[in-house]
């Protein structure tokens, strides 16, 4: 190698190092580290890959993340930041009760259909028993603006009279998860057994309505159905 070249080299080697931004590396290997755990699960995935897959080393994953269940508990916890995120964006406070519940289930349906990784997450953490995700600092904190959030907005209702009484915001939380999670988690098994595509591009606005309706239908006060 010349001199000149070396001389060329060198800046821009130091000019990484200089560039390198932290937060960006982890968010990179968070990425990674989600579809290869969704994909393989806890005991599948290997951190070997995850490293090759991202602008790092295995060592700097260990000192980032310390193990991988620490690494998989990361990545628990940022799936579910992400969609509490979503909903703290949600500008629902001038609608009616009504549609604000819609609104809101209507956000779950389109995040869980743009977010297969986080369904296959939660279905292998079920099968571990939620032994990782009882682990994850904070993450109970970070649940609480989405139940406060149903909260209001059940008490408006409540208070306008055309919710019923029986009910809290853990309820319709359950409601709408339970739709939305199995829409995804079972699309595959549910078309070879009725050859319908719960994920069809066809049947979307029929079942993203169907949600909405369903859960006002429980919501109205008994005797007014």
């Amino acid at each position: 190698m010349t001199r000149s070249d070396a001389t060329e080299k060198t800046p821009r080697h130091e000019g990484a190092k200089r560039t390198r931004n932290p937060e960006k590396t982890k968010e990179d290997i968070l990425r990674v580290a989600m579809k290869e755990f969704a994909d393989k699960g806890l005991s599948g995935a290997r951190i070997d890959e995850i490293a090759a897959k991202t602008a790092t080393t295995k060592r700097m994953l260990y000192y980032y993340f310390g193990d991988k269940d620490g690494l998989y508990r990361a990545v628990l916890q940022r799936a579910y930041e992400e969609i509490r995120y979503e909903e703290s964006q949600l500008d629902i406070d001038h609608l009616d009760p009504s549609e604000a519940i819609r609104a809101l289930a209507e956000l779950t349906f389109d995040h869980h259909e743009a977010h297969p990784d986080f369904i296959r997450l939660v279905a292998i953490e079920n099968t571990n028993r939620g032994a990782n995700l009882s682990q994850a600092e904070g993450l109970q904190e970070t649940q609480t603006p989405a139940i406060r959030t149903l909260e209001k907005i059940l008490q408006r209702g409540q208070d306008a009279g055309i919710f019923r009484a029986d009910t809290t915001a853990l309820d319709i939380h359950m409601l709408i998860s339970a739709y939305c999670v199995f829409r995804v988690a079972n699309r595959y098994t549910f078309r070879a057994l009725f050859d319908w595509d719960l994920t069809g591009a066809e049947n979307r606005p029929h079942l993203r309505t169907m949600l909405g309706d369903v859960v006002l239908a429980y919501l109205q006060q008994p005797g007014k159905l």
